[in-house]
């Protein structure tokens, strides 16, 4: 796969919103992407590679479920839901965080991974790492090993790849 094109591609249809839903927050809008079909099945496809065995996909609330369904298919894997607080109908494991304009808690329910359990955790955007890291520590909790994250978009001047201690693949890194 030409990962560069495909990086290039995607760049072309995310879309940038200022002050969302902050001020002083540049959103990055992936709704253009996501109504491109083949280019869609293209990323799915780029975040499905190289991972090995996978039992479970979590997707991280609420882009991250998009790419986590379309994933679990090409990878014969299940899916798990990371969801904000108070948002899962049954029994959870929580962890609070901090965001890069807040605070925020991530919830899975606690029957949703197994000991040892091979998971790929995936979003559309790394930030400053803090839901990622959250995210982490409840698979661990679960007893799941982390194989990695798949990110489409890595806001790389906020670092927060340096807060995960485990393989991070982003297919469009922006710089400043």
């Amino acid at each position: 796969m030409d990962t560069a094109r495909l990086a290039a591609d995607v760049s072309a249809r995310i879309r940038d919103i200022p002050d969302f839903p902050k001020p002083g927050i540049l959103f990055k809008d992936i709704t253009p992407m996501l109504a491109d079909p083949p280019l869609f099945g293209r990323v799915l496809d780029w975040l499905a590679a190289d991972w090995g065995p996978v039992d479970l996909v979590v997707g991280i609330e609420s882009r991250g479920f998009i790419f986590g369904a379309g994933l679990v298919e090409r990878l014969g894997a299940g899916l798990v839901l990371a969801r904000k607080a108070g948002k899962l109908p049954w029994a959870t494991v929580a962890v609070d965080y901090g965001l890069e304009y807040g605070a925020a808690c991530l919830e899975m329910h606690t029957d949703s991974i197994r000991q040892g359990q091979r998971v790929l955790i995936v979003d559309d955007l790394l930030a400053t790492g803090g839901t990622a890291a959250a995210a982490v520590d409840l698979v661990r909790r679960l007893g799941g090993e982390v194989v990695g994250f798949g990110f489409v978009i890595e806001l790389a001047f906020l670092d927060g790849r340096s807060r995960l201690d485990v393989p991070v693949r982003s297919l469009l890194t922006v710089p400043d």
